[in-house]
């Protein structure tokens, strides 16, 4: 049986591949969106300068012209029919296409440096709650024109997987993108193997070589830090064993002032030795 670690790691990587698979449909979706938009207003442009109009016959039987200068939107197409609408709605597109390329980039953490410097908020550092709301986005931004099936379940898709990672982030917050990480699952998996059994060393070769490497290098570092901290420990008896032992909480007494044991005798002032012969 699985830990619940890889049922969490598994789980937000299944959410992360089906959000891979409907920003690619978006995007593909709306490449295709742009394309019939551009070859409708093509075709607006065309009729326009022939004056063709349409005649739409009534339910009581009467005919109306309608202009297709008088439409609010370009026949066939996304395009509002107004001052520079043809220009906004290729924008739309436009950006739509950018945004979700930029955020199939992010689901696979690449490059992770560019993330983490200019859009943090999709870097490794944050979680998916952002994501989601951009998916959102997107896809309220889409599904809010008449658009073809294709697109329509597309925008769905991307819809309901952006209120998905929304509550993901809302559960995990900050730690999602960790726990879905590959490299922080090696890692983990490494730092669970054991590396003593019964008292042998079952590392590598490699790591084992390199441990007793860092052994040898750092006990070098010591010994040389300690030689160096015993060779000051030392005071003397002058001014500064007096000082350094002061503050250990030690003092040192003065010894009494005495006269060597073997000392000569001093003679009284004034009196001479007489030899006789």
């Amino acid at each position: 049986m699985l830990p619940p670690r890889a049922y969490t790691f598994i789980g937000l990587n299944g959410v992360r591949i089906l959000s891979i698979i409907a920003l690619t449909l978006v995007f593909a979706s709306n490449v295709v969106t742009l394309v019939q938009d551009i070859e409708a207003v093509n075709r607006f442009v065309a009729a326009d300068k022939s004056g063709t109009n349409f005649t739409v016959t009534s339910s009581d039987g009467t005919n109306s012209t309608i202009y297709m200068s008088d439409m609010d939107y370009i026949m066939g197409s996304t395009v509002p029919n107004q001052p520079a609408g043809v220009f906004w709605a290729v924008l739309n597109r436009l950006l739509i296409i950018g945004q979700s390329i930029l955020l199939i980039m992010s689901e696979f953490g690449w490059p992770s440096s560019f993330f983490d410097h200019y859009f943090p908020v999709l870097g490794k550092d944050f979680g998916l709650g952002a994501l989601g709301v951009m998916q959102c986005l997107i896809g309220a931004a889409i599904l809010s024109h008449h658009v073809d099936t294709f697109t329509l379940v597309a925008a769905f898709f991307l819809f309901s997987i952006g209120c998905l990672n929304i509550l993901i982030g809302l559960i995990w917050r900050g730690s999602a993108r960790a726990k879905r990480s590959l490299t922080s699952w090696r890692e983990h998996a490494k730092s669970a193997l054991p590396t003593h059994v019964a008292g042998v060393d079952v590392r590598p070769v490699a790591s084992a070589a390199t441990a007793a490497a860092s052994s040898v290098v750092s006990s070098m570092f010591t010994r040389t830090q300690s030689d160096a901290s015993s060779s000051k420990a030392g005071f003397g008896f002058g001014k500064q064993g007096e000082k350094a032992a002061g503050l250990n909480g030690y003092f040192i007494s003065k010894p009494i002032e005495t006269l060597p044991r073997y000392v000569a005798k001093s003679t009284p002032t004034g009196s001479t030795d007489a030899t006789t012969v």
